[in-house]
């Protein structure tokens, strides 16, 4: 819901710093590769309960998910094995918060997590499952043209998944209700992207 507004408004931010990678050689597969990678030690961060720590590392992900697209697109070296593998690191590290909720106290926050991976299986599904079809019947995209599959809007999109990890680490104990109402608006999104998804193809089929 808030990508297609704070987007633009993120891009003159990130230019002085895809400015230099460029200059030092460095690929746009490489930063998607070392982005996730950091991303990741959020995990036993968590799993920890350094909460700070998390967060830093799950702001690094974020940062280097909005220069790699940047970078490929100031070197002129998009790509679809690029877009790819952007978005299956992703989807992997989306995962992997959750996960290490979980895992941290399995106990009080064990089904919490799974609710919530179970609402990211279903988005995730929704998105990907349509951006086939689009991308068959070439289905313009007009609000994302620069991204590598099609972006199909929702209630849920990544910055509301980020503000919602931000929101997981700096109140850790309200857990269970922050990831059930977060899980509410996935369903939200499922419903409406399918919906609208399904409508679309009739239309086009």
């Amino acid at each position: 819901m808030l990508d297609a507004k704070l987007t633009p408004l993120i891009k003159p931010l990130l230019r002085p710093l895809v400015v230099r990678l460029d200059k030092r050689g460095v690929t746009p597969n490489q930063v998607t590769l070392a982005g996730f990678a950091v991303g990741l030690l959020a995990v036993p961060m968590i799993i920890v309960q350094w909460w700070a720590m998390a967060l830093v590392f799950i702001a690094c992900n974020r940062i280097a998910d909005g220069i790699d697209g940047e970078l490929a697109r100031y070197q002129k070296s998009s790509s679809s094995a690029g877009g790819y593998l952007d978005i299956c690191l992703d989807f992997l590290f989306y995962a992997a918060i959750p996960l290490a909720f979980g895992i941290a106290n399995p106990l009080e926050w064990g089904i919490p997590a799974m609710v919530l991976l179970t609402a990211f299986i279903g988005t995730g599904s929704s998105f990907l499952a349509f951006a086939v079809a689009a991308e068959k019947y070439s289905i313009a995209r007009p609000q994302f043209s620069h991204k590598s599959f099609y972006y199909m809007q929702g209630l849920t999109e990544g910055t509301e998944t980020i503000l919602a990890f931000v929101a997981f680490c700096i109140w850790p104990y309200w857990f269970p209700e922050l990831a059930y109402t977060f899980a509410l608006a996935c369903a939200i999104t499922i419903v409406t992207r399918i919906a609208g998804g399904f409508n679309t193809l009739q239309r086009v089929t």
